[in-house]
Order: structure tokens, then C-alpha cells, then sequence
């Protein structure tokens, strides 16, 4: 393997967090004795469930550690779209065609609930624009029709497309085929961000930033104390939504997600002619490997390339190294294209790859989206508040919460080594696909 350099003269930080509007600065507010609902979480999630509390005429206070919106709500790609990380096949074959499918379309709420705000009351430069999944290796594309067929079932519009055609959806070679789902679309995470702060602010809630929550205590009355870095609080209700930042204040929660490092690069603005070429629909793109890349044309035309780059300890202008060779070997014709932006950031992973919500260490949580978050996350946060206002349940808090099947106290010391493995497999489909060109002549 060729060595990495790191790649110097780039800014280290989220290109979203560099041009969402500015928000006020919220760390000095006075932190209220007693309320309704505490919030701990400023992040999509934690927004929406302030927000809902809020209008359900609860007195609501979000406690965010460090800066709103400061996690993977402004760190992500911006890419949303209907379903998890497990795909609709694989929730019928665990839960059962009805139970598999009535997930699904929770999903899809979710999805249609962002994009009406979207639409509605939040400016966030969000386009219904649809997705693909690119096959890496011959063998990824054999379940792309069926896959189609029972996606388009159930109101997700879907076809599969032969590596002959792929060139009506990317400027790349280096695919097997695609299932273009056209159900999704992108956004801004930071417009989205600023959006869903207006919205809760407006509704009544108070947003404290720099306040970390310490410990929450469950008194005999139902009541909890929360314990901050800056006072107690003591509320009728607790919901958490610390998701990849989930530490100590959950411990049960933290023994159930892994978090796990991501990273992205976004280039300087493309040529018109160059970003059609690129991704001619301007589709949000994700390949099939297990070190996963995804893709897409920011509203300003630029390039973000995404992905895991790197399990162990590293920096930030080393996964930038990565990731631009990566995306090069893509699109070749990005060889001489400046990177402008480098960023990472934590996605909690559960270990059957589902999000979850429920009530556990006198709170009610949403958590684990799994790396596709943009769209349920909002949604499950509305939920929740309207759970703990006395609602029913989602679906998804009916699912078991598997804990981490390794000694695991948050620290996930084994990823390095399955990410190796992981590696290992895709170098082994490389070689496949690398086969398959040859004999095709590519």
C-alpha cells in the first residue's frame, strides 16, 4: 500500500459549520431550578424533541456540552433519505414482513416530516433529488432489481441500473451497476441546525450551550435531578440525545453504541459543466463497501467525499489524504482540484444496526442512527416529546437494544481490528472487480 502524506494547506472544519448563519451566543443564560422536560443534546434530535415539548406546553430546557449543533448534526453529509443502515430486505427477514415493512414506513414519515419543514419553515437548501447505491463489485448489483421491486412496493420509487447506463447518474468507470431510489434528496446540516434553534426558541424552549450534564438522579416522587456543570435542575421528564457523544450521564446506553470516527472532504467549486459531468442528477451517492464512500454536489457546487478512511488514532489532514485519493480514483478528472475543507466526526453504531428509541436510566432516549440519521433523527426527537407528553410509542421503541457483545464501557478498542478485517474483504472484491474490467476491456 503506497504511503500516506498528509495533505497540508486545507481548513480543518465542517464545511457546513463555515456557512450556516451565525446563531447567538447561548452559554450565559441562567439555568432555571425546576421544569418540565430536560433536554440533554443540542444537536437535531434534542431540537426537535425542545421543540415538540415546547408546543405540547411543557417548560423545557436543552443542555448542549459544547456549541449547538457542535456533533454530527453539522458534521454529516447532508444526505437524507428513507430506511437504516439495515436495508428493508434485512428488517423482513428479522422482524417479519408486516413488522419489517411498518418500520419502513416509519421511515419514510420521518423523511417526509424533515421535508416539509424543509419546504415549509426552515430554509436549508434542501432538494428532492434521490439517491444511488453503486455496486463496488460484480456481485454487489445481483439484489439491485429485487431490491428495487419490494422498495417500489411499499412507496419508495426505485429501478436498477445496468453498469452500461451507469454514466446517466455518475462520471465514473469504476462501478458495477446502481439502484436509484428517488424517494431522498440532500441538504445544509447547518441551515438545518439554525432552522430547527429558531423553531424551538420560538416555541418557548431555553437552549443553554457550554453546560454539560454531569448525572441524573431519580427521586421516589418520578422527578429527576439532573446534575450540570452548572447547577441542578430538577424535571418531570429526561430525554437524551447524545447519540455518537453518549457518555457516562447513560450508562446503559453507552455499553450499546460504538462510536465510530468519520470524515469528509469538500473540494473547491467545480466548473458547471465539470459538476454535470460528475453526478448529472445531482443524486447523493453511496458505494457498497464495508469502508464505506458516499458522495454528492454541494448547493454550491462543490464536491463532498465522505467515509470511514480510518479506524485507528489519526489526523485530520491524514483521512483528507485518504479521502482525496479515494476520490480521485473515482473521478479522475478531480486530479487537479484543490480540497478546501476537512472534517470528522463521531456516528454512533448499535450493533444490530438499527436506530433506537426507549427509557432506560430514568430517561427517554433516541440514539444509534447508524450513519443515516438526517432524516429519522428529527422525526424520532418529535416522537419522543410527544411520548413523554403522553403520546404512543414509536415503532422502532418496541425493538430489544442489543448491548456491545465484547467487555465494553464506551471505549471501542476492538474497531481498529475490525476495521482491518474490513478492509481485508473490500481488497478482496477489489480484486474481483478488477477481474471483471479486464475481461470487459474498461
Amino acid at each position: 500500500m503506497a504511503r500516506i502524506v498528509e495533505l497540508r494547506g486545507v481548513r480543518e472544519q465542517s464545511y457546513w459549520q463555515a456557512t450556516m448563519p451565525e446563531l447567538p451566543d447561548r452559554r450565559s443564560g441562567t439555568l432555571r431550578d425546576s421544569v418540565d422536560v430536560v433536554v440533554i443534546g443540542g444537536g437535531i434530535t434534542g431540537l426537535s424533541a425542545a421543540r415538540r415539548s415546547a408546543e405540547l406546553g411543557a417548560s423545557v430546557v436543552l443542555l448542549e456540552a459544547e456549541r449547538l449543533g457542535w456533533g454530527a448534526s453539522t458534521r454529516n453529509g447532508g444526505m437524507c433519505h428513507p430506511g437504516f443502515k439495515t436495508p428493508l430486505s434485512g428488517l423482513v427477514e428479522r422482524y417479519g414482513r408486516e413488522r419489517g415493512e411498518r418500520l419502513y414506513r416509519e421511515s419514510i414519515d420521518a423523511y417526509e416530516h424533515l421535508a416539509a419543514l424543509c419546504e415549509g419553515r426552515i430554509d436549508a437548501d434542501f432538494r428532492r433529488s434521490g439517491h444511488v447505491v453503486l455496486a463496488s463489485a460484480p456481485g454487489h448489483a445481483t439484489g439491485f432489481a429485487d431490491a428495487a421491486r419490494d422498495l417500489t412496493a411499499i412507496d419508495m420509487p426505485s429501478h436498477a441500473v445496468a453498469r452500461e447506463d451507469l454514466r446517466q447518474e455518475v462520471g465514473s468507470d469504476a462501478f458495477f451497476g446502481g439502484l436509484v431510489v428517488e424517494r431522498s434528496g440532500g441538504l445544509h446540516p447547518g441551515k438545518l441546525v439554525a432552522g430547527l434553534v429558531r423553531l424551538a426558541e420560538t416555541a418557548g424552549a431555553t437552549l443553554h450551550e457550554e453546560t454539560r450534564a454531569l448525572h441524573v438522579r431519580r427521586q421516589a416522587d418520578g422527578r429527576s435531578v439532573v446534575e450540570t456543570s452548572r447547577g441542578a435542575i430538577l424535571s418531570r421528564d429526561v430525554i437524551v440525545a447524545t447519540n455518537g457523544y453518549t457518555g457516562g450521564v447513560t450508562p446503559s446506553l453507552r455499553r450499546r453504541l460504538l462510536p465510530i470516527s468519520s470524515y469528509i472532504i469538500v473540494t473547491e467549486p467545480l466548473a458547471p459543466d465539470l459538476a454535470a459531468e460528475l453526478i448529472p442528477h445531482d443524486r447523493m451517492l453511496f458505494d457498497t463497501k464495508h469502508y464505506l464512500w458516499y458522495w454528492r454536489r454541494t448547493p454550491d457546487d462543490r464536491l463532498l467525499f465522505g467515509g470511514r478512511a480510518s479506524m485507528w488514532p489519526t489526523t485530520i489532514a491524514r483521512t483528507a489524504s485518504i479521502l482525496r485519493r479515494s476520490m480521485v480514483d473515482v473521478h479522475p478528472q478531480l486530479a487537479g482540484t484543490r480540497v478546501e475543507y476537512a472534517w470528522g466526526g463521531k456516528v454512533a453504531f448499535t450493533f444490530d444496526r438499527m436506530v433506537h428509541a426507549g427509557r432506560a436510566d430514568g430517561v427517554t432516549y433516541a440514539t444509534g442512527c447508524c450513519g443515516s440519521g438526517v432524516a429519522i433523527m428529527p422525526w424520532l426527537g418529535t416522537r419522543i416529546a410527544e411520548w413523554v407528553g403522553g403520546g404512543a410509542p414509536p415503532e422502532i421503541a418496541s425493538l430489544s437494544f442489543p448491548l456491545v457483545p465484547a467487555p465494553y464501557e464506551g471505549r471501542a478498542w476492538f474497531l481498529p481490528i475490525a476495521g482491518e478485517y474490513w478492509k481485508a474483504k473490500d481488497r478482496r472484491d477489489a480484486r474481483a472487480a478488477a477481474g471483471e474490467r479486464s475481461d470487459s476491456g474498461v
